[in-house]
């Protein structure tokens, strides 16, 4: 129920728009592609899941390069797709540059933000830091060595976000913990990178990690492949990426991306915009995964402390501290 697009220059883009439906909505994927594993994958579950249901189709590409993002999102808007829905923070410039010449068309970003929300535009953010924190605790629980290793993508708050999250939640069970941790780049190919993943899984091993987190989108399936390879275990991050190393995946960060795009698509040309929307622990926009894939690894005790701390955050008795507060974390200096 999809239609698959992608520029392949000036007559195809034209083709590509004089063929599309009106009001159809649209999905862009960011860098690394939608079958990623990881975070554009989960984007791309969402819109198959409104597509299934309703019987509707959806307009989608994949970008191949930074250039494309203000392309992309003219095109479809000229094309009449509505909501266009876009994945990944980088996006947030060229929505608030486009946006306000289609006032007819509704925009959304996940991971985004702006100083000022058009009226047309929605940002999606989650509190990563929430979930986060519950597989830090599992990551300290499960370790044997007292080292754990974190692995994000593009060196950005948003990553030291989820880092930090970690961090406390370790340092909430073994306050001794050691926490290694690297950043895979400073530029968008950082999401793409498996080999370099792989790379600082082996140098983070090295220095005794036996437990690592990978928050660095396709760059993630690196780190997994090698921790299982290596032995160690390893916790994935958006997706629930068990699956992908059955009895090696300690967990997965669960980021429901699909949900908010899901979300998108149903409400189509009546999305309420203008706005944040904010999804953590209480609205089920975090979280981790717990399933046949790695439920011999979660002991009976480490599912009812991660538990009692979850509903602890909910309730607003336990506060993870956020590193966007003060672009700083208490648990790890990132």
């Amino acid at each position: 129920m999809t239609l698959i697009r992608k520029f392949l220059g000036a007559a195809a883009a034209a083709s590509f728009v004089a063929g599309s439906a009106l009001a159809d909505p649209a999905l862009i994927f960011d860098l690394g592609g939608k079958f990623d594993k990881s975070f554009n994958e989960a984007a791309f579950r969402g819109a198959q899941r409104w597509a299934e249901e309703t019987g509707g189709k959806f307009l989608e590409i994949e970008l191949q390069s930074e250039a494309q993002r203000e392309q992309a999102l003219r095109r479809f808007a000229e094309a009449g797709a509505n909501p266009v829905i876009t994945t990944g923070f980088a996006f947030a410039t060229p929505v608030e540059a486009v946006a306000p010449d289609y006032p007819d068309t509704k925009f959304v970003n996940i991971d985004g933000w702006m100083p000022e929300v058009p009226a047309n535009v929605q940002l999606i953010n989650f509190q990563e830091h929430q979930g986060s924190y519950l597989v830090g605790m599992l990551a300290a629980m499960a370790s044997q060595s007292g080292t754990l290793g974190f692995i994000g993508g593009m060196d950005i708050p948003l990553i030291r976000h989820f880092g930090c999250g970690y961090a406390q939640g370790a340092k909430a069970v073994n306050p001794e913990i050691k926490i290694v941790a690297n950043m895979t780049g400073t530029t968008p190919t950082a999401w793409n990178d498996p080999v370099k993943g792989s790379e600082l899984t082996k140098a983070q091993i090295a220095q005794g990690a036996d437990v690592v987190y990978a928050a660095a989108g396709g760059t993630g399936v690196g780190v997994l492949q090698t921790a299982a390879d290596e032995g160690i275990l390893s916790i994935g991050v958006d997706s629930n990426q068990n699956h992908l190393h059955s009895g090696k995946v300690l967990t997965s960060m669960l980021k429901r991306v699909d949900v908010a795009v899901y979300n998108s698509m149903k409400a189509g040309a009546a999305l309420e915009t203008g706005g944040f929307t904010t999804l953590g622990l209480a609205e089920d926009g975090v979280g981790w995964a717990l399933d046949e894939h790695n439920a011999p690894l979660i002991s009976d005790e480490m599912k009812a402390a991660v538990e009692e701390a979850r509903a602890k955050i909910i309730s607003g008795d336990l506060e993870v501290a956020a590193y966007y507060t003060n672009d700083s974390c208490p648990a790890h200096d990132f």
